[in-house]
């Protein structure tokens, strides 16, 4: 039983089943268009195999957050500052939420979350089940 106990957790927490949008986040659509009008910089923190399979959300600059230099290359982006807005999306939401903390940590004052991320969560059905336009890398 204990093991049928982790399973769900672990389950729970890879679907963020517990996602929602918050005075933190975005959905997917909203991201969309605050991406498009230039009200924040969205960034597709996903791996290269991974933007590959579901493309890039349209008007994201895909930066894979496992990049040593990571902070350093998002900063190099056009528009981007500390205290400028920049939203975070991954697959479902997980690795965007613990980013967002570690860049709040470090002095970003406005790093918003999509919690829904590409492929859906409890926070939504995610960017690709809702028909988002996408590119591909």
């Amino acid at each position: 039983m204990a093991l049928l106990g982790l399973g769900g957790a672990f389950a729970a927490r890879w679907f963020n089943i517990g996602g929602q949008v918050d005075d933190a986040s975005l959905s997917a659509p909203d991201a969309m268009a605050a991406a498009q009008t230039g009200q924040i910089t969205l960034i597709d923190i996903r791996r290269p195999d991974e933007w590959a399979r579901t493309g890039v959300p349209f008007g994201a600059v895909p930066l894979d957050m496992r990049r040593d230099d990571f902070v350093t290359a998002l900063l190099a982006q056009d528009g981007v500052a500390k205290d400028k807005p920049i939203a975070l999306i991954c697959a479902r939401g997980v690795r965007s939420r613990r980013l967002s903390k570690q860049l709040t940590d470090d002095g970003f004052t406005k790093i918003i979350d999509v919690p829904e991320g590409m492929l859906g969560s409890g926070a939504g059905p995610g960017w690709v089940k809702r028909g988002l336009p996408v590119t591909r890398p």
